[in-house]
């Protein structure tokens, strides 16, 4: 074999080798950042009432379990009467503080809200998740998001903070912090009332374009390296018949 065919076969080698490195790199990149601590309601209507949010916490280490999960509470717009779900193996801790604007409801005038609920005790072990559940009595009807800046403890010592705020525009941040979209009540056009509140669909769909999009960019990546050792397979099967003999 000349010395220019077996060049040639290293040089294909390696560009096949890299390409592949390269998509498997894009399908690390794509899994972990869907990776991220999110906050969803079944109703994230503007004043809905009698509802759940669920935070869901998955754990990125792949040598450590997730011990401990701080979520902060807004209360410029706060959430009124939360109750934790209990949540097996795991110890809920609520703290208050008074508002700087008490809110008027209509059983009453609310001076005091719930800021922060930091669950321990239990493990959420790499390559699992935890969803932790909280029933509110009422939503804000004078936001248009409410951002749950959350703390994410390790076994080892690591503690991940979540809570970056993300800006349209703008890439998102390495380390968002969970964001609850509300939506406007709609409209009744025979009343002017509000219709009753239905449930909202867009944190789901929000999380289902992003998760489509890791998957596309994991199968794009994948076929660029299929195709790229199909070349080098073909490029060395035609060096040889082009090659000149020794």
């Amino acid at each position: 074999m000349s010395q220019h065919h077996t060049t040639l076969r290293r040089a294909l080698r390696r560009t096949a080798v890299a390409t592949c490195l390269a998509a498997a790199g894009l399908l690390g990149a794509a899994g972990a950042a869907s990776a991220h601590v999110t906050v969803h309601a079944e109703n994230a209507t503007k004043g809905a009432t009698d509802g759940v949010l669920t935070f869901r916490v998955p754990n990125e280490e792949s040598g450590a379990s997730t011990t401990k999960v701080q979520v902060v509470v807004p209360t410029d717009h706060p959430l009124l009467s939360l109750l934790v779900t209990p949540e097996a193996g795991w110890t809920a801790q609520v703290t208050t503080t008074k508002l700087k604007t008490p809110v008027k409801t209509d059983d009453g005038t609310v001076s005091e809200a719930v800021s922060e609920i930091t669950w321990t005790g239990g493990s959420i072990k790499p390559g699992q998740y935890q969803d932790f559940h909280v029933a509110y009595g009422q939503l804000p009807d004078d936001a248009d998001q409410l951002t749950f800046k959350t703390l994410q403890t390790y076994s080892d010592g690591k503690v991940v903070r979540w809570i970056d705020e993300s800006h349209e525009g703008q890439d998102e941040p390495a380390n968002p912090a969970p964001v609850l979209r509300l939506t406007a009540a709609s409209q009744s056009p025979a009343s002017g009332k509000p219709a009753a509140p239905t449930a909202s669909t867009a944190p789901k769909a929000a999380s289902k374009s992003s998760d489509a999009t890791a998957r596309g960019l994991g199968i794009a990546g994948l076929a660029v390296g299929v195709l790229a050792v199909a070349g080098a397979a073909v490029a060395i099967r035609k060096g040889r018949t082009a090659a000149p003999r020794d």
